[in-house]
């Protein structure tokens, strides 16, 4: 086992419903760390260079559109095995197939509306937590 460090954006659904606070207890309550935590608006070009990877696709104004629908909350959380641990505890990214009790089982609506990003791998957590923290933000 190692410790991670791993970027969770809480999406405008959550931060809309009111429920940032109940889905960090749940991290914290798994034993994960808070290093930083900040509200933010996400830029045109900070969402071209998160979602590269469909950037180019039909869907992506959708995307960019619900993601700048409100404020997000950026996370960077640690802990044992975190990037797989903290995935799980948010169930598969479409909500319609997570299980009850898991985050996004429990809260989400569908594959976008679905509460949280989280890292993929360590390589994606190392480029995001830089992403979305600046030198200093991550304790």
């Amino acid at each position: 086992m190692s410790t991670e460090t791993t970027l969770i954006l809480f999406k405008p659904d959550c931060v809309q419903k009111g429920l940032i606070g109940t889905v960090l207890g749940r991290f914290e309550s798994a034993g994960f760390r808070v290093q930083g935590l900040k509200m933010m608006h996400l830029s045109q070009d900070i969402l071209k260079e998160h979602y590269a990877h469909v950037a180019d696709r039909p869907f992506f104004p959708e995307i960019v559109s619900f993601m700048q629908s409100s404020p997000v909350v950026a996370l960077a959380l640690s802990g044992e095995n975190a990037i797989s641990r903290v995935r799980d505890l948010l169930g598969p990214t479409d909500s319609k197939k997570a299980p009850a009790g898991t985050i996004r089982g429990d809260f989400g609506t569908d594959m976008m509306v679905n509460m949280c990003h989280a890292s993929d791998s360590p390589e994606a957590a190392d480029a995001e937590v830089k992403r979305f923290f600046a030198p200093g933000e991550v304790f």
